[in-house]
């Protein structure tokens, strides 16, 4: 039995009919395309070209001896294959002339390949490269520097001070002041209780403001992150509106009405930051 060729290089067609005339003094006809293309193991244009040599042989010889009659090619009934099964099976000749006119493609990078990943022909047959990508000043090969923040600390130094006399102020006229928290103990120790309010009410917007932002946190604490951080700074500007229409009044004791809602800001930011430092450490599915 012949053995098929194997070789890394393109073999000629002369070279090629050698062996198909022994495949097909093995099978007593002519082999059909496919069989040649696997025994051969070559394209299709080389595999008609081997079997149109065989046909034109075979037909000479037998046409001396019958002139009568005409050969012709019977393919395998086991091998037979359709248009497209054929037409897929890339030939050398082609493989050849696309290495030969297409230079080869970079590889896509790993934050390029986005979309074209779906579509490799796009880049391997020329349609669409990595290359005429749109990209941004990070992607051309800019590092990208981060924006300084010591700006912000300007602009809270005033904000702080605004905010600190405005609660403080406030706070005085709803009942805080000077207590003694370690009576008996130390009882030259005094401390305003005003304080609370600024310390307690703005730490926490803050606080919440950046687990809102992070994207870090389960969904459950950015909501309640989100939520609890525009109470808060509601609650802020309407303690600073508060204050500075009473002093504008010259009032010196706030109604119940304004007393009685910044006496329970500090029970309220106990209770939401309690509830927030729980979320962030609450998985989604509830387990800690």
């Amino acid at each position: 039995m012949s053995t098929p060729l194997r070789t890394s290089y393109p073999v000629p067609v002369e070279d090629l009919i050698p062996a198909g005339r022994s495949l097909a003094a093995e099978l007593g006809e002519v082999p059909s395309q496919n069989r040649l293309m696997k025994h051969l193991r070559v394209g299709k244009d080389k595999a008609k070209a081997v079997h149109a040599a065989l046909i034109e042989e075979r037909t000479a010889d037998h046409a001396e001896d019958h002139p009568e009659t005409r050969l012709h090619s019977v393919p395998d009934p086991d091998e037979t294959t359709t248009e497209s099964d054929t037409t897929d099976t890339p030939s050398e000749d082609a493989a050849e002339e696309f290495l030969q006119v297409t230079p080869p493609t970079a590889p896509v990078p790993a934050r390029r390949k986005g979309w074209l990943s779906r579509f490799p022909r796009l880049t391997r047959r020329g349609g669409i490269s990595p290359a005429d990508e749109p990209t941004t000043g990070a992607e051309s090969g800019n590092e990208m520097r981060p924006v300084r923040s010591w700006p912000v600390l300007l602009l809270a130094l005033p904000a702080f001070v605004a905010v600190w006399s405005g609660w403080v102020g406030l706070g005085e006229l709803t009942g805080f002041g000077v207590v003694h928290p370690l009576p008996g103990i130390a009882d030259e120790f005094t401390i305003n209780s005003a304080i609370t309010l600024p310390i307690g009410l703005e730490t926490y917007a803050a606080f919440a403001l950046r687990v809102w932002l992070s994207g870090r946190v389960p969904a459950t604490a950015r909501r309640f992150a989100m939520i609890s951080t525009l109470t808060s700074l509601a609650l802020g500007a309407l303690g600073q509106v508060a204050y500075h229409l009473l002093e504008a009044a010259g009032i010196t004791r706030a109604p119940w009405q304004i007393t009685t809602v910044v006496a329970c800001l500090p029970v309220a930011v106990l209770g939401m930051g309690a509830a927030l430092a729980h979320l962030i450490h609450t998985r989604e599915n509830g387990s800690h």
